[in-house]
């Protein structure tokens, strides 16, 4: 199946359907209009279409996505490589795909299903071939595991619980960080020389120089102290790494 072109302004609201079967009439419209041969609750499939030169399309239906009908999709896959999800277009506040339309993409290319969605507007009904159903090898983000694999390597210890929230993770820099404040707080106003000799930090004259916390002062040419904010937040760390 091929993307339809949209034949309804986007601005007209989606009306909201009274049951999942609302669905089949203009699915089974738009697969004929495509040469395709369609049944419904064919062996507990909501919807199966035949065409002469390709796998059979077997579709499930549901007013909204929801886990239930990724199970169903899923459960499908067994029976064809062509297997499609249809929900219809609704802007009620709860509509998962409203929220979330990149992640469920996302989620539907990873498992081999298709998706479709289908807006019943005032004057027009649209069929959207969101996704198309096949298998799917997803790209490989070198840059984002490179930081990853950084980041990993260069934390020290495990300073930070997994699944935490509403508190700050102890990164690899947010550690060097901390490491460069221990240095000027124990020694005052430090060179940017002795800083970085004193803790080995490589990256001490970025660190100083864009502070992000605010931690850091210049005094003079390459000399740097604590602000009372460094000075605070430094403390306050090093309280309850005692605790």
């Amino acid at each position: 199946m091929t993307p339809t072109p949209n034949i309804l302004l986007i601005s007209l609201p989606a009306m909201p359907i009274q049951n999942e079967s609302d669905l089949y009439e203009p699915i089974k419209q738009y697969l004929e209009d495509r040469g395709y041969s369609v049944k419904g609750e064919v062996r507990g499939v909501d919807l199966v279409a035949y065409h002469p030169d390709r796998e059979p399309v077997l579709i499930e239906l549901k007013k909204t996505f929801n886990l239930k009908l990724v199970f169903q999709g899923i459960d499908r896959l067994t029976l064809s490589d062509r297997v499609y999800l249809a929900v219809s277009a609704s802007s009620a506040p709860g509509n998962v795909l409203n929220q979330n339309q990149k992640s469920v993409k996302k989620l539907c290319r990873r498992i081999g299903l298709g998706l479709i969605q289908v807006y019943f507007g005032p004057r027009k009904t649209r069929v959207d071939i969101l996704v198309e159903s096949g298998p799917y090898q997803p790209r490989k983000q070198k840059l984002k595991f490179k930081a990853l694999h950084e980041e990993f390597t260069n934390r020290k210890g495990d300073p930070s619980v997994g699944g935490i929230t509403r508190q700050k993770i102890m990164t690899a820099y947010r550690q060097q960080v901390v490491e460069v404040a221990a240095c000027v707080a124990e020694h005052g106003d430090y060179s940017l020389a002795e800083i970085r000799e004193s803790t080995g930090v490589k990256k001490t004259s970025s660190i100083l120089q864009k502070n992000h916390y605010g931690w850091f002062e210049r005094v003079a040419r390459g000399r740097y102290r604590l602000t009372d904010l460094g000075k605070e937040e430094f403390e306050s760390l090093v309280a309850e790494s005692v605790e």
